[in-house]
């Protein structure tokens, strides 16, 4: 690899940000692209669906063959509120193989007990972003029903371009969260990110329930990443 590629990505590495090495094989030049690049023709459809998928491979693209190495962040789950959909949640992305976190400056709820082996923070999410920042490859799901604990992260979470900002409560309850965010600033544009009722609608009732249609949801959101904006189908 030329030291300036593996410079480039590592710097991406370090910073959280997607970027794929693309190596010609005809001739073996390489070059990185990061996400959000413009890579025209074919080459930039492939370069799209892999950084939506995560898989490096071999493709052909304008009668040229190409090794894409594919180098993204883990994806992180931070869940606003120590509750039970919490509590369902965690081994779920586990499984899924997200990096889960939970905040909640309820001391009585936010207990290793409670979420074992779960990184836990017992503190106010001003205190907590202040050192651990949101970014374009964190989901951000706020399950608290407060307003002091829950607006503050959504507004961040927009602010960073979160891929996915999902929130717990019913319409009318969205709607004074709505008037609330755009009070802090917030745009239309941005607050229409906002998942609310939070998770897909599967009929969820009971809290497993509500954590399986939130990691799905999740997961969706991360696959589908970029689809709208390139104008392809999302039919598969």
């Amino acid at each position: 690899m030329d030291p300036h590629a593996l410079k480039t990505i590592n710097a991406a590495r370090q910073a959280r940000q997607a970027a794929i090495l693309v190596t010609d094989l005809g001739d073996g030049r390489d070059r990185v692209v990061r996400e959000g690049d413009t890579v025209a023709g074919e080459l930039g459809a492939a370069i799209g669906k892999a950084f939506r998928s995560g898989k490096s491979g071999t493709v052909e693209a304008g009668g040229a063959s190409f090794f894409l190495n594919v180098h993204l962040p883990p994806p992180r789950l931070v869940v606003i509120g120590a509750v039970h959909i919490s509590q369902a949640l965690a081994p779920m992305a586990k499984i899924a193989a997200y990096d889960m976190e939970i905040v909640d400056p309820r001391t009585a709820f936010a207990t290793p007990e409670r979420f074992p082996g779960v990184p836990l923070f017992a503190d106010w999410p001003e205190t907590v972003l202040a050192a651990r920042p949101f970014d374009a490859y964190t989901a951000v799901a706020a399950v608290t029903h407060d307003p002091k604990i829950d607006d503050f992260p959504l507004k961040a979470a927009l602010d960073a371009n979160c891929f996915y900002v999902g929130a717990l409560g019913s319409r009318k309850t969205h709607a004074k969260r709505v008037e609330r965010l755009k009070a802090m600033g917030a745009t239309d544009e941005a607050i229409g990110r906002i998942q609310a009722p939070i998770g897909l609608d599967i009929g969820a009732s009971s809290p497993a329930e509500i954590a399986v249609a939130v990691l799905a949801q999740v997961i969706a959101t991360f696959r589908s990443r970029g689809i709208a904006a390139s104008g392809e189908s999302t039919a598969r």
